[in-house]
Formats: structure tokens, sequence, C-alpha cells
């Protein structure tokens, strides 16, 4: 499908269909009036009919209105006026272009970037399109045998109520196709079989990313170099599968040549039975899911190397796959992790910090400006925070408030966790420095203090995904989302300005 942007008036668009905004008290946006004009008030008389109320998300196609020169109108339901929030905004455009694909149109133009939403600027509405249009047109059907109908939509026009600020709608609309890509790409692997996306295949994937971008280098260390190095963390979660691990590290300089990386560490955990704290058959549904930091690493770069962002970036992947066996590491094992502290395992299931703790160490030799992980980490973070909003914990406040600030721009939040002292003391074990899990109170929390242990060196952040990474309902309805790409994108466009 081809994106782009145009200011012109609705008149002009014969052989489009025309996506006009509808308020809950049945006022036309504008464009709407200026359509229901040239309709001799057709539109507004089906209106006062009750045909739609105009809710947020509600959508009404019409077809072959009359005395029109266009052959379909989509009305979208946009609330009350001048109520609209960024979430709102995006579920009436992702409920627009899902209609307009059902609907079989080949070609749309959309006037719903006149419609108020807060203080957001006209670029910020444009950004937001260009990333929901290609959410509405997502579809995973690589492994169905009877797959989708192709898409039936192939140009999307988003129309400016000003032609003056037409130079940042498109720097906005090439920010949206990028970060859209980057969230397609992070989706298409966490939504891949364990049995397909392996440590290996992530690798690999990671190398055929370094092949398309020249400004991206890309290595990979196997189980031999990691134990030259003292990984005992993410080794002894590896020792029970088959598969080999592997730390994928990737490269991207778009800086200058000396300035200090933005570090992007991810947990690839490509399966995670919970080793041998196995976990109960309904739980171990949706673990395939936990490389989705992974998968966000790979798709915020990327988006980074599509829009040729002025910043170093790096990105440490830690793709290890959690299997039980005789070989596998046990409850009550004590590990040497690459910085030489030593990790009471009290769990088999709290292998994402095990591994992180490795990467972590391994991102020092880069000399990084700040770090950021992200990880599936937590149940506790969804008993939290639900499926709305990511985890954030921080031992820098400066670098939490401009990831919450990426979040809010973005529409993909975060909300900032604690890590007091206090939290500390739930991690300490008799037997090693630390332990892996500090029970049930405060999970999040206790893990976050588990991987500060091993990021003392650099200003750091933590993002918690396991409620946000992928939608999970049962075994019918599962799908990862992408986030938290959107905030990182935002992030590191945001260092640019």
């Amino acid at each position: 499908m081809k994106l782009s942007i145009k200011a012109s008036q609705p008149l002009k668009q014969q052989k489009s269909c025309l996506i006009i905004g509808v308020y809950e008290d049945g006022e036309l946006t504008p464009s709407g009036k200026e359509l229901d004009k040239n309709t001799q008030g057709f539109i507004r008389k089906l209106l006062q009919q009750g045909v739609m109320q105009g809710k947020v998300g509600q959508i009404l196609p019409l077809f072959l209105p009359p005395h029109s020169a266009c052959e379909q109108i989509l009305l979208a339901g946009c609330g009350k006026i001048n109520t609209l929030t960024p979430a709102g905004f995006r579920k009436i455009m992702v409920s627009a272009v899902r209609a307009l694909n059902a609907a079989s149109a080949k070609q749309a133009s959309c006037f719903l970037a006149e419609l108020p939403v807060g203080d957001k600027s006209l670029a910020w509405k444009v950004k937001q399109m260009a990333e929901c249009a290609w959410e509405a047109l997502y579809r995973f059907d690589l492994f169905k045998s009877e797959k989708e109908a192709p898409l039936a939509l192939n140009e999307f026009v988003i129309h400016l109520p000003d032609a003056k600020h037409l130079k940042a709608c498109e720097q906005a609309l090439a920010q949206g196709q990028a970060v859209a890509d980057g969230i397609t790409l992070t989706k298409n692997l966490a939504n891949l079989p364990s049995n397909i996306c392996t440590p290996a295949f992530l690798a690999e994937q990671a190398r055929e990313l370094g092949k398309r971008y020249a400004s991206l280098n890309v290595k990979v260390l196997e189980e031999k170099e990691m134990r030259k190095l003292g990984m005992g963390a993410i080794l002894a979660v590896s020792q029970g599968s088959a598969q080999e691990a592997k730390l994928i590290c990737l490269e991207y300089k778009g800086g200058k040549q000396k300035a200090a990386p933005v570090a992007l560490v991810g947990k690839g955990i490509t399966f995670d039975t919970g080793g041998n704290s196995l976990k109960s058959p309904e739980n171990m549904v949706g673990m395939k899911y936990d490389m989705c930091g992974a998968a966000t690493v790979l798709g915020t770069i990327k988006a980074a190397a599509e829009l040729k962002l002025p910043v170093n970036i790096v990105g440490i992947i830690a793709a290890v796959e959690n299997m039980p066996g005789g070989t596998a590491y046990k409850p009550e094992d004590i590990l040497t992790s690459m910085s030489g502290q030593t990790i009471e395992v009290i769990t088999t299931d709290a292998e994402g910090r095990l591994v992180l703790s490795d990467a972590l160490t391994y991102c020092e030799r880069y000399q990084p400006e700040v770090v950021i992980d992200i990880a599936t980490l937590t149940g506790a973070v969804v008993i939290a925070l639900g499926v709305h909003a990511t985890g954030l914990m921080s031992n820098d406040d400066a670098l939490a408030h401009d990831l919450l600030q990426a979040g809010l721009e973005s529409n993909d939040r975060a909300w900032q966790l604690p890590l007091w002292d206090e939290y500390q003391e739930q991690i300490k074990s008799p037997f090693a420095d630390m332990a892996n899990s500090g029970g049930r109170s405060a999970g999040s929390i206790t893990a976050g203090c588990f991987l500060s242990r091993f990021a003392k060196k650099f200003r750091w952040a933590h993002l918690d995904v396991a409620g946000t990474a992928a939608m999970m309902s049962g075994t019918s309805e599962r799908m990862a989302t992408g986030r938290p790409v959107a905030m990182l994108a935002q992030y590191l466009i945001n260092r640019t300005r």
C-alpha cells in the first residue's frame, strides 16, 4: 500500500473512498460539512435517522451517495467534540482502515487529520495515522493453508487541512512508516513458533538486517566464546536445551564516530518452559513470546536505520531456550555471572534476569551513554499494570523522564515503579551474593532490583513488557503487539532534535 499526504478539498477526490469524521451530537467535521452540502444534505439526514451515534471507533460505510462524484464515503465516529484523546484517535484510525479493507476499497482519502486531539500537532497526527494504517492491515497467516484475501487497499492519502505544515508532515509520515516497518518486523518474529524461531534463527535475522543496511554491523557470540568471557548465567539457562545460546550484537553507526551509543538489551528466551521449575500447561501457552524483548531490539534498530537517525546504537540480544531435563540447571544451584557476582537459583523460571545480567555486563565494553533493557520479565507486572502500561524502572531520573515522555508522545505508554533500597532486601541469599527471586511480593520491582546490580556503571532503565508485548486472551486470541518499538523509536528521534 502506498501512503502519501496531500492538501486538497474533499470534493476533488472523485475516485477515492472519503473518510469523514462525525461527532456524537451529529455534528460533522469541516470536510464532512462540505461533503454534506455537496450531497444536498444526504449525510445529515441520514444521521438524523439515528443510523450512527458517532461514538469513537464506530464506522458507517456509504456506497454511491446521491449527488456526489465519489463512489464511497466512510463515516468515522469521533466521540464528543474537543474530547478526543490520543488513544481514541488511534482507535478511530485503525477502525476506519479495517473497514476500508473489508469494503474492498482500493483508494482512500482520509480527512481525519483535521480532528483536534488535545495539544497534538498536525505532524503528530500524520505520524500516528501512518502507524495505524499498517496496524489495521497487519495479518499473520504464514502457516495457514487458506490464506487471507490479498489487501484490497493499495493507496491511502492523508489530507492536510493546512498546507503550510507540509514539510513537517512529510517528515512525520516518513517516521510513521519507519516505525510501522519496525513494529511489523517485531510482530512477525514474535508470532513465529519456537520450533522455527530458535536462538540460531534470531541470529540469522540479525545478520540479514546487517546485510540490508550499510550502517549496521552484526556479530554473534557462540557458547564457546561466552564460556571464555565467564558468562555463567546465560550458559546455565541454556544448558538444558539442545539449542545453543547466542549473544547477538548489533552496532548501528549513524552518529559521530566517537559519540557514546545508546545500548538496547533484549531478553531473547525463544521458549520458556520454566526449566526444572516447570510451568503448568496452561501457563506455557504464549511462552514463544518470551523473546519479544529481542524482537523489539531488532525492530527498533530497523526503524532507526531506515530513518538514518544520526545516533549510535548498540543492540545486545541474549537468545536462549529454557528447557527442563537432566542437564538443566536446578533450584539452589549457584552461578557465577560475567560480572563475578554470584547468584543462587531459587527458581529456574526466573531465567530472564539471569541472561540479562550477563548481557548488561557485556554492554560495558561499548561505554554506552545509556542502557535500556527490554524484557517480558515478570507476570507480576501484568497484575500491577495490566496490559496497558509497560513497567519502567531506572537508576536515572532524567532517563526515566525521557522514556515516559516518549511513551506519551508515541501513545506507547509506560509507568515508573520504584527501585528503593528496601526492596533489595528481598533478594538476599545466605549462600551467594544474591538470589534470582524475591518471592511474590513486589515481584516486578525485585526483578528490577536484581538487574540494577549489573547496571551500576551506566545510566540504565528497565522496561518490563510482559503485559504489553503480546495480546493474550485464552488460546484463540494471541498476537504480538510490537510494543515498545514505538516508544523506543520516539526516544531515539527525540535525541536527534
